[in-house]
């Protein structure tokens, strides 16, 4: 009986073919290496995300009253709403670090290379409404920092010539940031955000399987096929890479448990101290610095004096991403051909990336200054000069086969 009803349904909805194509038998390369675990690791804490926010979401209260009052309800009224929220937090740093090492794999071996560049324009943009869900996100505990980190990032969009003002009041809906703030930030962070989220991992995968998974030697895996057509130099997705991915995911579980049960506040980079406080639009922070996971662009927006220039050197410091495949003009894709120049460029890169982040979660002072401009040149030069020093350098031969 159970046999007959899947068939029944599997005649109006494709279930089996889907599975098969997409998971079971998908061929990926047979010779990877940890640096292609990081999207699976990606799947596992999105899922987190999800269902931790759903639970969270049943006792907050998105009004300015209620907000913070809320968080220590769930944090010591609610049964295991420490544990719940923690897992949230800790997962929203967590999952910025995985897409960084993400992103960076993507760099290092060429992912964004023809025919691969709406995978990486589909994982770009998922960034994007990623930093978006995140900072929402940040703002609903309403703490000391929840606040008036919003009030930062809100009040950029009045450098805007014309329509600033009427942009920053119809972001807040109000004046200040208030109830109506809180409120429709908790809208778009619950429901519109994720669903976009969720739909972009779907096309991101369905377009990865369409062209193919990478490798790190770049090599193309769909030239050489045996007599079914299938890639010689591939291995079906299921056992063999779920299997091969079971380690890694039990080494990420145990760190995601250490941190979240004796470090959940990650030494006030995953939650800041001033943001245990209730906000009050009346004390300010001696300090105001975003999470670690948007320092880096928060220093761009200081390297910069003019707010109007500061808001679009912070911008590009993002958008850029999205033409990187038009940018490289290397005749390999993996960074284990490439010549002198890109090694060194993507290792000032990530130097600069990483200072960036540093100098964004300390105070300013005149050496920082100058370092955050130092750095931002660095971090924009890796891009820019990509053209030059990717047609120009000599590379190695890659093989044909893995």
């Amino acid at each position: 009986m159970i046999a007959k009803m899947f068939n029944w349904v599997n005649d109006r909805l494709p279930i089996v073919n889907t599975f098969e194509r997409h998971l079971s038998k998908h061929p990926v390369p047979k010779k990877v290496n940890f640096w292609y675990l990081f999207g699976a690791l990606a799947t596992i804490v999105l899922i987190i995300q999800i269902l931790s926010g759903i639970w969270l979401m049943m006792p907050y209260s998105n009004t300015e009253e209620g907000a913070f009052a809320s968080i220590e309800y769930i944090m010591r009224d609610v049964d295991y709403g420490w544990v719940i929220r923690y897992m949230h937090t800790t997962g929203a740093s967590l999952f910025f670090a995985i897409v960084y090492l993400h992103m960076f794999r993507g760099l290092l071996y060429g992912s964004y290379q023809k025919p691969k560049e709406l995978v990486w324009l589909f994982g770009c943009t998922i960034y994007l409404v990623m930093m978006a869900e995140g900072f929402l996100g940040y703002v609903l505990p309403y703490g000391q920092m929840s606040y008036w980190g919003a009030q930062v990032i809100i009040s950029l969009f009045g450098a805007i010539p014309y329509i600033g003002e009427s942009l920053e009041v119809w972001i807040r809906g109000d004046y200040y940031i208030s109830g109506i703030t809180i409120s429709r930030f908790f809208a778009l962070h619950v429901v519109a955000l994720p669903l976009i989220l969720i739909a972009l991992v779907f096309l991101h995968l369905v377009s990865l399987h369409e062209v193919g998974a990478g490798n790190p030697e770049g090599v193309d895996i769909e030239k050489f096929r045996d007599e079914d057509g299938v890639p010689i130099d591939s291995v079906p997705f299921f056992p063999y890479k779920v299997l091969s991915a079971l380690p890694a995911m039990g080494i990420f579980g145990l760190v995601f448990c250490v941190i979240m049960f004796f470090f959940p506040e990650g030494g006030g980079y995953f939650i800041e101290l001033a943001n245990f406080e209730e906000a009050n639009p009346l004390v300010t922070p001696e300090h105001i610095a975003p999470v670690w996971y948007y320092s880096p662009f928060y220093t761009m927006l200081r390297a910069v004096p003019d707010p109007l220039g500061g808001l679009i050197v912070m911008a590009a410091g993002v958008a850029i991403f999205f033409v990187v495949p038009w940018l490289d003009r290397s005749n390999v894709a993996s960074i284990r051909y490439k010549g002198v120049y890109s090694k060194l460029a993507i290792t000032l890169f990530v130097a600069s990336f990483i200072t960036l982040g540093y100098l964004g979660t300390v105070p300013v002072t005149e050496i920082g200054r100058i370092m955050s401009v130092i750095c931002t040149f660095l971090y924009f030069a890796f891009f820019l000069l990509m053209p030059i020093y990717t047609s120009f350098e000599k590379t190695s031969k890659v093989p044909d086969r893995l």
